[in-house]
């Protein structure tokens, strides 16, 4: 069951469902402090259920958005070029700065995910000290450093 109060604080949105890369990640951005908010959901359907506050993520306010969703591609119940989809087919997720991060470096992939208004696409590296510095980047990056927009 979701914790309220940590669903109002999240600054990322991790979706992946292989707990590996899950584990990475999350050890990833905590050696760069950059993990203490971050909300992990393992397919395509929890994320929009937690974005959208759905199912039992619906006491959640949904104006209350994360700053960056990191979303994998290879999803189970549904991939992660559908989520895209409809995060930015809906004006309430629009804005939400999504991330591709995968192991899938086919140009039809990026062509497909830039063509649904992806904001960056990563290729996640194989080597984990090489995977540390990429999410030390990310995270600086899109926590840090961009400026949202709040209208």
């Amino acid at each position: 069951m979701p914790s309220a109060m940590s669903d109002n604080l999240v600054e990322i949105l991790l979706v992946e469902d292989n707990p590996f890369d899950v584990e990475a990640t999350l050890n990833a951005l905590a050696r760069h402090n950059l993990g203490k908010a971050v909300k992990v959901v393992r397919d395509g359907e929890e994320a929009l259920e937690f974005l959208f506050c759905a199912g039992v993520y619906a006491d959640r306010r949904i104006d209350n958005t994360p700053g960056v969703v990191l979303l994998d591609l290879k999803l189970p119940k549904m991939d992660g070029l559908e989520v895209l989809r409809r995060i930015r087919a809906d004006p309430r997720t629009r804005k939400i700065p999504v991330v591709v991060l995968t192991t899938n470096e086919d140009e039809r992939q990026i062509a497909a995910s830039y063509a649904l208004g992806v904001n960056s696409y990563v290729v996640k590296p194989t080597d984990f000290e090489q995977f540390c510095e990429v999410m030390r980047q990310v995270g600086t990056y899109w926590v840090l450093v961009n400026e949202p927009s709040r209208l």
